[in-house]
C-alpha cells in the first residue's frame, strides 16, 4: 500500500504490528525514446505492487539521483553524490524515528548504487535497524529472465521498455543498435557521451514483444517480494 494513501494515525496502527517499510529509489535521466522518469516508474511500479499482498507501506519515490554523464541530454538531473546521501541517510533517519526498523529501498538506477555503502554505514550507527538496498532490474533472477529472453540488453533499450515507461505517439526504432564500448564511454565527459550515444541507448533492440516484458515483471515482483517477505 503506498503511503499517500494513509493518514499518520492509519500509520501509527501498522507500526504496532509492523516495522517494515519500502523506499523506491529512481532518477529523472534521459532512456532515448522512453520517459526521462523510466528509472523512477520501474521502482515505484516494482515495490508497490511487490509489496501490495504483504500490507508493507511504500513511500514516494526518490525520483533524482547520481547521473553527471547524461547532463548534456536536456531533462535530466543530476544531484552531487554528498547530496544524494544525506538525502537517504536524513530519510532513514526519520523512519527510524518514527518507528519503522527494517527498511528496504528498491532501487532502479545504477548511479544511486553509494547509497547501498551508506545504508551499511547508517547501520553501524543505528544498531536495532535493518536496511536492504535491492537493484530490483538486475537482481540475480530477474536479470537471468533478461538475459535468456535476449543477452544484448542494456540503459534505454528493450529491457526499460514496458508499457508504463513509453510515451504516447513515440514509435521505437525497429532495429538493434550495437553496444556501445562502456569502458571507454566512462572516460568523456557528459558531452563526450552525448556524442557517443546519440539517442541515448547503450546497445540493443528498442523494443521487444509485450509477453516478454511480462515475463520479467513478473520475475521482478517474485523477487522483490520474497525480499521483503523474508528478514
Amino acid at each position: 500500500m503506498k503511503i499517500s494513501d494513509m493518514n499518520w494515525l492509519q500509520v501509527e496502527q501498522y507500526l504496532k504490528s509492523d516495522d517494515r517499510a519500502v523506499v523506491p529509489l529512481g532518477c529523472t535521466e534521459q532512456h532515448a525514446f522512453l520517459s526521462l522518469s523510466v528509472d523512477s516508474i520501474l521502482a515505484e511500479r516494482v515495490a508497490v505492487e511487490a509489496a501490495e499482498p504483504l500490507g508493507v507501506p511504500v513511500f514516494p519515490v526518490v525520483a533524482y539521483g547520481i547521473t553527471p554523464s547524461f547532463m548534456a541530454y536536456p531533462g535530466t538531473v543530476s544531484l552531487k553524490a554528498e547530496t544524494y546521501l544525506r538525502i537517504l541517510t536524513d530519510m532513514l533517519d526519520s523512519l527510524r524515528s518514527t518507528g519503522f526498523r527494517r527498511i528496504l529501498f528498491v532501487n532502479g538506477h545504477g548511479g544511486n548504487s553509494p547509497g547501498q555503502s551508506a545504508a551499511l554505514e547508517w547501520m553501524g550507527r543505528n544498531t536495532d535497524c535493518r536496511v536492504r538496498f535491492h537493484n530490483w532490474w538486475n537482481a540475480p533472477r530477474t536479470f537471468e529472465k533478461v538475459k535468456e529472453i535476449d543477452p544484448v540488453a542494456s540503459h534505454a533499450s528493450w529491457m526499460e521498455n514496458f508499457p508504463w515507461t513509453r510515451l504516447a505517439g513515440i514509435e521505437q526504432p525497429d532495429h538493434q543498435k550495437p553496444m556501445v564500448d562502456l569502458e571507454r564511454m566512462r572516460s568523456f565527459g557528459p558531452e563526450g557521451v552525448r556524442e557517443m550515444l546519440g539517442d541515448g541507448n547503450f546497445g540493443g533492440r528498442y523494443q521487444r514483444p509485450d509477453e516478454d516484458m511480462n515475463a520479467i515483471w513478473s520475475v521482478a515482483l517474485e523477487e522483490t517480494r520474497a525480499l521483503i517477505e523474508t528478514w
